[in-house]
Parts: structure tokens; sequence; C-alpha cells
């Protein structure tokens, strides 16, 4: 990924953050030749290895994970994002652009075929995005049902080699100018620009 000095983010701990906040990934490897890619959430498992790792599941019919092993991979997690106006800034010799934040992790493809493993990361998949349900939802191992589902899946773990995020936030404009463009992103009353202007104040 292209990442200018003032748009980069080295923190470990902020990358993954902002992974587990966006956490439906994008993850690319290649297929017979050409780069195959599938939308999926994927889970951060901070703990494993040097560098952490990601985890998963996709649906077995998907042809993705049987080449896939062994492979570097690319996962893209797309946070927020918005079109920033010239006009914002109330200045001359300026030109319109895009504020937003990515984060792009390479790591190492691993199909797990173990089922107790297996149940267990979609079990914690389910636990994520059940924890803010008014009745969560849950996972039973032991249901017939669910373990004929299982078999349905394929599991896998990413092993990381590399990280990088980016945060273009216009960090390279004068804070004056960025107060006025918070302040239209603001105004426009739409959800994910007024989380755009939220990182933009959170900023150094």
């Amino acid at each position: 990924m292209y990442i200018p000095a003032a748009f980069k983010v080295d923190d470990a701990a902020q990358l993954f953050g902002l992974i587990e906040r966006y956490s439906f990934g994008l993850l690319v490897s290649q297929h017979d030749g050409e780069p195959f890619a599938t939308h999926l959430p994927l889970l951060v498992d901070r703990s494993a290895g040097p560098r952490g790792a990601l985890v998963g599941h996709m649906a077995r019919a998907n042809p993705q994970w049987q080449q896939a092993e062994g492979q570097k991979v690319l996962a893209v997690f797309s946070g927020p994002h918005a079109y920033i106006s010239p006009t914002w800034y109330e200045s001359q010799n300026v030109v319109p652009t895009w504020n937003y934040a990515a984060v792009h992790v390479y790591g190492t493809f691993r199909a797990i075929h173990d089922e107790p493993a297996t149940m267990q990361i979609v079990h914690d998949t389910v636990e994520v995005y059940e924890a803010s349900m008014p009745s969560p939802w849950k996972f039973d191992p032991a249901s017939e049902f669910n373990r004929r589902m299982i078999k349905a899946v394929v599991a896998f773990r990413i092993e990381i080699n590399r990280i990088e995020g980016k945060l273009k936030l216009n960090q390279n404009h004068p804070k004056d100018r960025r107060e006025r463009v918070v302040r239209a992103l603001l105004a426009a009353g739409d959800p994910m620009q007024a989380e755009i202007a939220t990182m933009m104040t959170e900023m150094p």
C-alpha cells in the first residue's frame, strides 16, 4: 500500500484496534494464476506468534481455500471514508481529496481441518458479533444441526508477517483547514462522515 509518511500508522495496538472495529475484510490470494478475493469477517488473535494472527472461516464450497494453503495472502480492512470538497478549506490552490482509514495485513494462510478447532473459531466469531445484541444468540457446539453446519465451512489461520496502516485525515493541511473540514463533515449529518470527523479530531 502506498503510504506517505504523514499518513502512516506503525503502532500495532492501534492497528489491531482498527481491524477489530472494522473487521469485515477482503481476503485476497492467487487462484489459478489470478487474484481471488472473498469478503468475510476476520478476528485478531493478538497473542499468536511474534506478530499475531487472523482467524476466520469460509464456505467449504468456496474454492479459495483449496489453493491458498501456504500462500502469502493479503487481508484488507477498510474503515470509514469521506469525500473532501476543496470548498471546505476556504483557501486558494487546493484540490478535492478523500479521507479514509485502511489496514493491510500480509500473512501465510493455513487451513484448519480439525473439527474442535473449527468449532472454536466459529464459536468465537459468533460471540464477538452477538455481544452487542439485546438477547445474544448462542452457538451450541453440541447441537446436531450445528455439527452438520460445521462440515460446510473451512476454518483458517493467517500468521501475520507484516501489517500496514494508513489514516489519511488531512494531516498534511494546517490546523485551521482541518477544523473547517471537521465542521463541514459534521454538518452533513451522515454517520460515516461524522466518524471521519471524529477520527480527525482524535489525531494529535
